[in-house]
Parts: C-alpha cells; structure tokens; sequence
C-alpha cells in the first residue's frame, strides 16, 4: 500500500490563503498585509510565506510588486480557464455554469465534427464508443466517454475546440467520482452517445448538433443529480 503524502506547512499555508481569497476575504485588487505581520500571524517563516505566494501567483491569484506588495488579482476579470479545477474544488457551485458552456460547445463541436470528419476520425469514434459498451464499470466508461469527445473535437479540425473540450473535462475533475451517474450503466451510455457518433459518420451536421444537444442535456441531469445526492463531495482526480 502506498504511503499518502503528507501536507507541508507550505501546502496549508497555501489551502488557507487560497481559501481566504476565494471566499473574498481578501477582496480583488487589494493588498494583502505585510509579509512580516502575515508571517508571524501564521506563525511562519517569512521564507514559507514566499512559498506559498508562489504557488499562488503561478496558479493566478495573486500578484507582486516589487517594493509594492503582493496583491489580490482580480481574476474573474484576468484569469484563464485553468482556474476553474481550483475554483470547483472551494466551490461545487461552478458546476452548473461549466455545464452551460458544455452544452453550448458541445452540440457546436458535433455539428462541425459531421462537416469535417474523415473517414480516419470516423474510424476512431466508432471504435472508442465501442470501448464505452464495453467498459467493466462505471469509471472505465466515463472516462471512456470522455475520449469519444475528445476524438468528436480532433474531428472537427480546429484545434482550438481539442482544447477547450480537455479545458471542461479538468475542470469537473475535482467532482468526477460524483458525476459517474450516466455511465453506471455502460450499455446505456454506449446507447446514449451512439446518435452522436452515428450523425458525424453520416455527415449530417443538424442531426450532430441535435443529438449532442439530447444526450448533453440528459447526461448534464443525471451528473447534477448525483452531484447533489453526494453533497458536492469531490471525486478521484485521476
């Protein structure tokens, strides 16, 4: 059995800043206190202190000014799409308005997967919706799901949507143990997804764009069910 890491006063340091400003106890834009006076009400070392204002100005919440101060970053107005892992594992409410774009580009990527696909990318969808059929159990078959949306995107020819279809799958990570509801059952999933992939092999991109939006609104019901049957618990990021 493998030992479990253990948190370093770095990574608590770090949670609670994270925490404290996400929760806007630090408001956007403000200057958080001196390192000294932060270090000592902490009961840290000003070296730790810098540690974890590292991490936290990598992960884009806060900013330095030399001689200035480290300060708020208002991220909401500056931040990517790569904080949105961090901002569903404070918050599960995140869920619901990552869902909404899904729907949105997902019945787009379908669409324009049925205009574009060769013959090659039909191959591949074919035989990884196969392997969702096929899935032992629930976690095999949603992150095989998972791969045929990745492939629907590679589909499409624009490599912008390959990375905006990785973006919302990371960004549900921290919950993914409570969204396995629509994949519980692997034969259905298959059923579930296979209009998709049968309209992009057939060309016909209003009949994609339809049946992506069908079964990204009935998967979208059934996650947020279980979502909230688990009390937004979060799920194996693996």
């Amino acid at each position: 059995m493998e030992a479990l890491p253990r948190e370093t006063i770095v990574d608590v340091l770090e949670k609670k800043l994270r925490e404290d400003i996400l929760a806007g106890r630090h408001p956007a834009g403000t200057y958080l206190p001196p390192e000294r006076e932060l270090a000592d009400g902490f009961g840290v070392t000003r070296t730790t202190l810098k540690h974890a204002f590292g991490r936290l100005v990598q992960s884009g919440l806060l900013e330095t000014r030399h001689g200035v101060g480290t300060r708020v970053r208002d991220f909401l107005r500056l931040g990517g799409a790569d904080l949105l892992p961090m901002l569903v594992r404070h918050s599960p409410d995140w869920i619901g308005e990552i869902f909404e774009v899904r729907r949105s580009i997902g019945a787009l990527i379908a669409e324009r997967a049925a205009a574009r696909a060769t013959p090659a990318h039909v191959g591949e969808l074919r035989r990884l919706l196969v392997a969702v059929g096929e899935a032992a159990s629930g976690d095999p078959a949603q992150l095989a799901d998972a791969e045929v949306h990745r492939a629907l995107a590679r589909a499409t020819g624009n490599r912008v949507y390959v990375l905006l279809t990785n973006t919302l799958f990371n960004a549900y990570l921290p919950v993914r143990a409570a969204l396995a509801g629509p994949f519980e059952d692997a034969r259905t999933a298959h059923d579930r997804l296979a209009p998709v992939v049968e309209a992009v092999a057939a060309g016909d991109p209003e009949a994609a764009r339809t049946a992506a939006g069908d079964y990204l609104s009935t998967t979208e019901r059934l996650m947020l069910e279980g979502l909230a049957r688990s009390g937004g618990r979060r799920g194996d990021a693996r």
